[in-house]
């Protein structure tokens, strides 16, 4: 999406029982009852709640959230199902999303008092991204997706099995009852998918038919003298890409996951989600002892002038950090909220014409003058800076055990995976002298260099291509600076529990010295001096004089600076290799790894991305930002780059 900026509904409350959208001159629901409306049209066309009796997911697809009822209904239906599916996975578009405060206003009388309040809880802020949202100890999940339909429909990787087609009158709103827009569902519709909607317009219903649904007119709601029921039935079915088939076989509830480190605890949370249970290795004696070793580290999302994939990619992880630890809450030892990243290119005047052309909203970031960012800092900054309210710093470890105790994984600690090994549909984790260690159908690589080294047995191109990236921080005991929360830019510095702080960090690609150096030391309270302008201060940061504590850790990054997440494309394939999603994958096997220095801040959405892909569930990413984080592709560029060479 080139353009990132979300314009808010506006919305008439002046009848309340049918508020309207001046806009397009429509009710957002029959004056009859919005909830009585969900139930006859979409619930009622989709035969729900009986179609998903004793599945173990049920996917729905909105076109229109609007306020939600649709939503709070289908939520109530399931929740008083005593046959209901394990997981309901809810769909849904909106391109106007309401404030929090309409949101609020919609549904201060709500008859769903127990749900509606859950909902206002969760709401995102209102940014062009894909945002899950959990409820109902995440059996119930809200994928809400800000923007334009046509956009998500190219976008979205999922199977749905019931459409609710809602958007406002079609005369009024005709992009989102157009052919092209009805034709956009069959590539989603799982087998005998159906549909419902209350407008019976011709068009509409000759666009579902063309899309390969059968369609019947039923009795409508209310005043409505019809409504359209649909069920899929196309001639031909469209074959899904081999790259975007579940990664585990249907029924795959066990899992070894290699790394006990801020991705791998992550992905025995995201797995436990979706029913698959997991046992979590690690050649160390303990989690968390590697690069997620830190006594504190940062998360916070980042922004270009372009929005390109980096800054989409790193916007919806952090607003998937920021809910899972919200989730999480007092589990967490210590957490710092807020944190301000310097700007030395651009002044203020030039980073609010920057966020008014990208339209992002002031609870995602904030552009701040440098006496606001002094004020805020409590640190003599030299530059205005972005404030980002839900970044923030926290400790590693405390992240990783809360995640663990989450997942009620298995461990097995000081214990060396040194081989993979397929036999008979398990994978088989092999020690030094050969025994199996362990198996299952399913094995994900999230270690640092550990995973490296399996790597090289399993793609030695890919394997070859990873830095290992050699970091030091510095730890200051007492300071008479201290940042009253994160601050980054100049390296970056974090307030520790007591007088001190925590400042850093080197970057060394390839240096494998695990030494602690006065030089790397000298250098890091350089660039916090930098940061705080302590001029003054710098001879008193002689490491000779008082040496200063630190640590030492090694990260794993791409070259092209984003995670692998994943199925690992097959050696051998026949077909196109022109796009990653067309490549088959090796089965049981994924990768969530490669984090670089923002493992804190990418666990969370990474995770739940290949969670989704090993279960078949609906992707919590679009496609074209899943496609920038896939293992293939590496191989797809080469491929392309082959191509393009010219002929001897």
């Amino acid at each position: 999406m080139k353009n990132p900026s979300i314009t808010p509904a506006v919305v008439d409350f002046s009848d309340p029982a049918a508020p309207s959208a001046p806009a397009f001159e429509d009710v957002y629901h029959s004056r009859a009852g919005a909830l009585a409306q969900a139930r006859h049209v979409f619930l009622g066309a989709n035969q729900l709640p009986g179609r998903w009796a004793a599945r173990p997911r049920f996917v729905i697809l909105e076109t229109g959230f609007g306020l939600g009822n649709n939503f709070l209904a289908t939520w109530d239906a399931w929740a008083n199902d005593p046959d209901r599916c394990e997981q309901l996975v809810f769909i849904s578009i909106e391109k106007h999303p309401l404030r929090r405060e309409d949101l609020a206003r919609a549904h201060q009388n709500s008859p769903l008092p127990d749900l509606a309040p859950q909902l206002l809880e969760a709401w995102p802020p209102l940014t062009a991204n894909l945002h899950r949202l959990s409820f109902a100890d995440s059996r119930v999940q809200l994928l809400l997706c800000l923007g334009d339909a046509r956009h998500w429909l190219r976008e979205l990787v999922a199977e749905v099995d019931a459409f609710y087609l809602d958007g406002f009158n079609p005369r009024q709103n005709p992009e989102m009852w157009d052919s092209y827009l009805l034709k956009a569902l069959s590539r989603l519709a799982a087998p005998d998918a159906t549909a419902g909607s209350w407008s019976v317009a011709p068009h509409v219903r000759e666009g579902l038919q063309a899309a390969g649904f059968h369609v019947e007119r039923h009795r409508g709601f209310a005043n409505k003298g019809g409504m359209c029921v649909a069920r899929y039935a196309p001639r031909h079915v469209l074959e899904k890409p081999a790259g975007r088939l579940a990664l585990a076989p249907p029924g795959t509830q066990k899992a070894l996951i290699i790394g006990a480190g801020l991705a791998g605890t992550a992905c025995a949370w995201a797995l436990a989600e979706q029913g698959i249970h997991s046992t979590v290795i690690d050649r160390r004696s303990g989690p968390a002892q590697a690069s997620s070793g830190n006594p504190g580290g940062l998360f916070h999302g980042t922004l270009n002038p372009d929005d390109g994939v980096h800054a989409r990619f790193n916007r919806a992880a952090a607003l998937a950090t920021e809910r899972l630890l919200k989730a999480l809450g007092p589990e967490l030892p210590w957490l710092q909220q807020g944190l301000l990243r310097l700007e030395t290119r651009l002044d203020l005047g030039g980073m609010q014409a920057q966020l008014s052309r990208l339209g992002l909203p002031r609870d995602y970031v904030q552009a701040m003058s440098q006496a606001q960012a002094r004020e805020l800092s409590g640190l003599d900054l030299q530059y205005p800076a972005w404030f980002y309210p839900g970044g923030g710093a926290l400790p590693p470890a405390g992240f990783v055990a809360a995640l663990l105790r989450k997942s009620k994984a298995e461990t097995m600690y000081s214990v060396g995976v040194e081989r993979l090994h397929w036999l008979d549909g398990q994978w088989q984790a092999l020690g030094a002298d050969g025994q199996v260690l362990a198996q299952a159908p399913l094995v994900v690589l999230a270690g640092g260099h550990e995973a490296q080294v399996l790597l090289q047995d399993l793609a030695p191109d890919l394997a070859g291509l990873l830095l290992q990236q050699r970091g030091q921080i510095s730890h200051l005991a007492a300071s008479s600076a201290r940042p009253r929360l994160p601050v980054a830019g100049l390296g970056y510095a974090i307030a520790d529990q007591g007088q001190g702080l925590w400042c850093g960090a080197t970057n060394q690609v390839g240096d494998t010295d695990p030494t602690l150096r006065a030089s790397d030391h000298a250098a890091n309270l350089a660039q916090w001096a930098e940061l705080a302008h302590l001029e003054d201060l710098r001879p008193a940061f002689d490491p000779s004089l008082a040496p200063p504590l630190g640590r030492v850790g090694w990260r794993l990054a791409t070259p092209d600076r984003l995670p692998l997440v994943g199925g690992l494309p097959m050696a051998r394939s026949e077909g196109r290799r022109d796009q990653p999603r067309f490549l088959p994958r090796q089965a049981g096997l994924a990768l969530c790894m490669a984090m670089g220095s923002r493992g804190i801040g990418w666990a969370s959405l990474c995770a739940q991305v290949l969670a989704a892909q090993v279960s078949g569930a609906p992707i919590p990413l679009e496609a074209s930002l899943l496609d920038a984080i896939d293992p293939a592709r590496f191989a797809v560029r080469a491929y392309r780059q082959g191509l393009a060479q010219p002929q001897a």
